[in-house]
């Protein structure tokens, strides 16, 4: 009867281990230039490239990103690879309802589900935490490296922060 009882909870755990939904969060690649909507530069290109590789087998069924063009062009090589839909969400109503908007997007989707998240600066770490990662910090303008990953088990999260590609230096 114990053995039997210790092997339902095993079991228990290892399924609620297999329903977790992982969400990767990056801020777009390096811009062109300081336009209002620019392109990504060469090294902006060739970490939109690194972000693709940086993911693996992580295999995301979704990947979000912002209306502009440089969230998409670096998102673009990762959706393409793994065949995940991209969808952009709004930044009308500002920051916070497009941070909101994201989250419940993500909360939407099945347990287990992989996303791929492409912001900014200043909305990567807000996503993070709105997604109950308290302990992302802000991202300074030249950070381009930062991969944050967020497990979430229902109301419950953890995260970790590597990097992918060239790193990158702030002064």
């Amino acid at each position: 009867m114990i053995r039997l009882l210790l092997a339902a909870a095993v079991s228990l755990l290892t399924a609620g281990s297999a329903l977790a939904q992982t969400v990767y969060l990056v801020r777009h690649a390096e811009k062109a230039d300081a336009s209002a909507d620019p392109v990504l530069s060469e090294a902006g290109s060739a970490r939109a490239a690194a972000l693709s590789a940086a993911l693996g087998d992580a295999h995301p069924v979704l990947v979000l990103t912002s209306p502009l063009q440089r969230t998409r062009l670096t998102a673009g090589p990762t959706a393409e690879y793994h065949s995940a839909p991209m969808e952009a969400v709004s930044l009308e109503g500002g920051g916070a309802a497009h941070v909101a908007a994201t989250v419940a997007r993500v909360r939407a989707l099945s347990a287990g589900a992989t996303v791929l998240i492409v912001g900014h600066s200043n909305t990567i770490p807000a996503i993070a935490r709105a997604l109950g990662y308290a302990e992302a910090a802000d991202m300074p303008e030249c950070e381009y490296d930062r991969m944050t990953v967020v497990h979430l088990m229902g109301d419950a999260a953890h995260g970790m922060v590597s990097r992918y590609g060239t790193p990158t230096t702030c002064p």
